[in-house]
């Protein structure tokens, strides 16, 4: 059962991968909202973890000429994931148990609210980048700034190398062939999230301003050509490249900490570090276009990616087969199939237990949004993109440290 399926709207058609893979009405109707907007290129894509989000649809692929939707991209600017295999270490190294270890990698990278005190930021990997676009942020917009508790230049320190909360993770996983992996999702923290608010409602007052009726607020656009346009453009670039740097250096502290635990080992080249929240310049059918990729994973022929299940269920290393309906893309994880409040309210403490059984993880009632019953099933979904991804390792994990 492969292929998409196709719709027609009053706007552009929409292309879906969802055979087999429920979809919520909310979530059609972001979709068809989309469609409408007068710059979208060909059709909008939709991916089989495609549900409904703030602003704009998650698992959704939009290609567009001449403007960009801030909320479309959203305000986790570059979250992605990234995955290493450790060459040397393998499943029968684990120690007898894994709960020393989680402790210590919440301890080397912080979770949830927390950040880094002064005297352990890495600074070395941005330093470059981090003077010129503070100067930048203060000369152009300075409102942006306005109202932080910490200068910009030292929070940015702060948060980088932290995990953050909601869906981001670090796991310890093994492959199909007992080999292990360290896998993790995370975007550009606090820093991402302002630049999105910013432009976000910059590009709503242009609306208003200039009187454009739009299907839902959250589409509210910078016209190419525009200041908010370009300055958007660059600030959302630097977002994605300190979300990349971040998810690094993370990987980097905990390989220290898988260091003290196991046998030798290097990590394999097939570093994988790869955003699912990002806007970027690509050529599709024939013309120059914008990419927006909100919940969704680049996959051109020969691309690696990441696509997580939940915290109980199997991840999937995947080769992109460059498939041109999709924008070269697929889903970036099974998807929720209820919302948060939903699922704290269906599922108790015993029914995450159970269904992370064999995963060394916290099991308490602040995790149970994150439980792997509020997901879709993961074959189901790789089962509807098997013409946008072959896979290429299975990965089960056995720690996982939630935000």
């Amino acid at each position: 059962m492969t292929g998409y399926v196709f719709h027609e709207t009053s706007g552009a058609p929409l292309k879906t991968w969802t055979k087999g893979v429920p979809v919520e009405e909310a979530a059609m109707q972001q979709l068809r909202n989309v469609a409408q907007m007068p710059f979208i290129h060909r059709h909008v894509a939709a991916m089989p973890d495609v549900h409904f989000g703030m602003g704009a649809t998650v698992g959704s692929v939009i290609a567009t000429k001449g403007a960009v939707i801030p909320a479309a991209v959203g305000v986790d600017i570059g979250c992605g994931m990234a995955a290493v295999r450790l060459d040397g270490a393998r499943a029968e190294h684990l120690p007898e148990t894994l709960e020393q270890v989680r402790s210590e990698i919440e301890h080397t990278v912080p979770v949830g609210f927390a950040k880094h005190l002064p005297g352990e930021w890495n600074r070395k990997p941005i330093e470059p980048m981090l003077a010129p676009f503070a100067k930048w942020l203060h000369e152009r917009h300075p409102k942006l700034l306005a109202g932080r508790k910490d200068p910009f230049e030292t929070g940015v320190l702060a948060q980088f190398g932290t995990l953050g909360g909601g869906n981001h993770f670090i796991e310890l996983c093994i492959d199909e062939a007992g080999d292990l992996w360290v896998m993790l999702h995370s975007g550009s923290r606090g820093i991402g999230n302002g630049i999105g608010q910013y432009f976000i409602e910059l590009a709503k007052q242009d609306m208003r301003r200039w009187m454009v009726n739009l299907p839902d607020e959250n589409l509210a656009y910078l016209p190419e050509g525009t200041e908010g346009f370009a300055d958007y453009v660059y600030a959302v670039e630097w977002a994605q490249a300190y979300a990349l740097a971040n998810r690094a250096e993370m990987l980097r502290r905990v390989l220290i900490v898988m260091h003290r635990h196991l046998p030798p080992f290097r990590e394999r080249v097939e570093v994988i570090n790869c955003h699912h929240n990002y806007v970027t310049r690509e050529h599709h059918f024939g013309e120059n276009v914008l990419v927006t990729r909100k919940g969704a994973v680049r996959a051109r022929e020969g691309d690696l990616g990441i696509i997580p299940g939940s915290m109980g269920a199997r991840s999937f290393i995947v080769r992109g087969k460059g498939n041109p309906d999709s924008f070269h893309s697929c889903s970036h994880g099974a998807g929720r199939k209820m919302s948060r409040t939903a699922a704290k309210r269906v599922f108790t403490v015993e029914d995450h237990v159970r269904a992370t059984e064999g995963v060394e993880c916290r099991k308490d009632e602040h995790v149970i949004d994150e439980t792997p019953g509020a997901y879709k099933d993961i074959d189901q979904v790789m089962e509807a993109q098997s013409d946008l991804v072959e896979i290429v390792h299975t990965l089960k994990q056995v720690l996982c440290v939630k935000g």
